[in-house]
């Protein structure tokens, strides 16, 4: 059974820093690219950044360029993306996602199998 465990999520000040962290199990966690996307209230899901599997290539929606950073540990199975510069509009539950080939971490979300139950980050003013 494949499972997505996000933490790290928490109430942050405008510029101020925090680090997500997913820890997966259930399957061969070398084998794929991840991911995360967030859903903000009211609003659709929205791709972040992903990796392949790997970790030597990854991708950033323009959105988040520069602010945040992704990596994994294979060993750990683990994915991080580290959250710096953070601003209101970054206000969204996070959810780590596990795409369904190696190579593919582009921001089409049909290409995601699974997600984690998410993790909320809220950016004050």
């Amino acid at each position: 059974e494949v499972q997505l465990v996000e933490s790290g999520g928490g109430l942050v000040q405008s510029g101020g820093s925090l680090r997500l962290s997913c820890q997966a199990s259930g399957f061969t966690f070398s084998n794929y690219a991840m991911g995360w996307v967030r859903q903000a209230p009211g609003k659709a899901v929205e791709w972040v950044s992903s990796i392949n599997y790997s970790g030597a290539g990854t991708t950033y929606a323009d959105s988040v360029r520069g602010r945040f950073t992704i990596s994994r540990d294979n060993a750990q199975k683990s994915v991080n993306l580290q959250m710096d510069n953070l601003k209101p509009g970054d206000t969204a539950v996070y959810y780590c996602v596990k795409s369904n080939s190696k190579y593919y971490t582009g921001p089409r979300l049909g290409e995601y199998d699974f997600r984690g139950q998410g993790t909320q980050v809220t950016v004050s003013s």
